[in-house]
């Protein structure tokens, strides 16, 4: 239905729109990619220029702030998606798995400037607490437990990276 209330808006039928994309999961691949990329410029934005170990701790507190737990709309993909991914085929996998490396990359590469042998296998135990800290405070309708939920793990991941001490 928003399809189609797009494309009337726009002046257009909806079979308009559908004649862009050879099937329903290349469309869903392209928003994913899309929303992906949203992400990776607003996280961009936030750590552009910051020293290693300050851009990882901004990117760890704004991605289990409170504002993030109650933005899903505007959120990561990641989290908001993973649980329906298994249930997806093809394109929509792809474009999924290589958003999720993209921002296991980002974490790797701010490991590896820090010194951290184990960068990469790091970063992907990170980016799952992360992931999951966030879905999990999302499906948590006690605002007050989830808050604490996404402080607790803010301050445990900080922790285990070393970030607390520099």
């Amino acid at each position: 239905m928003v399809v189609a209330n797009i494309m009337a808006g726009a002046g257009l039928t909806h079979g308009g729109f559908y004649v862009h994309f050879d099937s329903k999961d290349e469309l869903l691949a392209h928003a994913i990619e899309a929303a992906f990329a949203e992400t990776d410029a607003r996280f961009g934005q936030l750590t552009e220029g910051r020293a290693p170990a300050s851009a990882l701790t901004a990117y760890i507190d704004a991605y289990l702030s409170q504002q993030h737990r109650e933005q899903p709309d505007r959120g990561c993909p990641a989290a908001s998606l993973v649980g329906d991914l298994p249930r997806l085929t093809g394109d929509s996998q792809v474009a999924f798995q290589s958003g999720v490396e993209r921002m296991k990359g980002r974490l790797a590469g701010w490991l590896q400037e820090l010194g951290r042998a184990d960068a990469d296998e790091l970063a992907a135990s990170a980016l799952s607490e992360m992931v999951g800290a966030l879905a999990l405070a999302r499906a948590n309708p006690d605002e007050r437990a989830a808050a604490a939920f996404l402080r607790q793990t803010r301050t445990r991941l900080k922790d285990r990276l070393g970030l607390t001490s520099r």
